[in-house]
């Protein structure tokens, strides 16, 4: 199974069981501003104090400009584009990644120092930034990082930086737009049930009352709510 199939099928059932905060955390117009601009607009489980404090986030600097194209490309490393989805920066998980280091400043550390030790080894190797360099040679450096049970000693402060910033990177892509459509998620949806399906029924050697099949199972009433009388009898049949 190929790595994002793989990872669509973790991620599928965590998005079912509700895992998933918000189908719109990256992709949006405006990007994670937009999103925390929507949720003003439409008052969306936010006191005055909460939106307060985002604006002030959003209004924050953090990563440079350099940084956030180091960052750019590792992300597109862990969830490149495929034929049929957009890659972690069309998604624009960067900025999620930017802004969530601002909302849960414990982040801010490991994520400018990863980001520094990326550079520091590009230029140790290859004489030149991590953006500079060719792809081969940053998969030569990545290669080195990402496999926790392979790395050696050395190299034990890039792995951690890495395996930090591949969840970052799901996390922000599987819950954008993008990532999304990518599972094929679609959300609770009402659907049309008529009953035990008859095989089933014929296991078990028991049949429906077409009497009750009539009353319970019509879908022409399905949004009329059932009305009993005080003996058990159904009255809106």
């Amino acid at each position: 199974m190929k790595r994002r199939e793989t990872i669509k099928t973790l991620l599928a059932g965590s998005l079912a069981g509700g895992a998933v905060v918000s189908s719109q955390s990256c992709k949006t117009e405006g990007g994670v501003e937009g999103v925390i601009e929507e949720a003003f607009s439409v008052g969306v489980g936010r006191t005055p104090e909460e939106r307060e404090r985002d604006r002030k986030l959003l209004a924050e600097d953090f990563l440079t400009d350099d940084e956030l194209g180091t960052l750019a490309i590792l992300c597109d490393i862990i969830l490149p584009a495929t034929p049929t989805a957009g890659s972690a920066t069309e998604a624009e998980v960067p900025d999620f990644i930017n802004f969530m280091s601002k909302d849960a400043p414990f982040l801010k550390v490991p994520i400018r120092g990863g980001l520094a030790w990326v550079n520091n080894e590009a230029l140790k190797r290859f004489d030149d930034s991590f953006e500079a360099i060719t792809e081969k040679q940053r998969i030569e450096i990545v290669d080195d990082i990402a496999y926790p049970d392979k790395v050696t000693p050395e190299f034990n402060q890039g792995m951690k930086f890495f395996d930090r910033l591949r969840g970052l990177v799901l996390t922000g892509y599987y819950t954008s737009k993008i990532g999304i459509e990518d599972l094929g998620y679609v959300g609770n949806r009402p659907n049309v049930w008529d009953g035990v399906p008859a095989e089933v029924l014929k296991d078990h050697d028991v049949d429906y009352d077409p009497e009750w099949i009539a009353k319970c199972i019509n879908q022409e009433k399905r949004n009329e709510l059932v009305q009993w009388d005080d003996e058990g009898n159904v009255l809106n049949n």
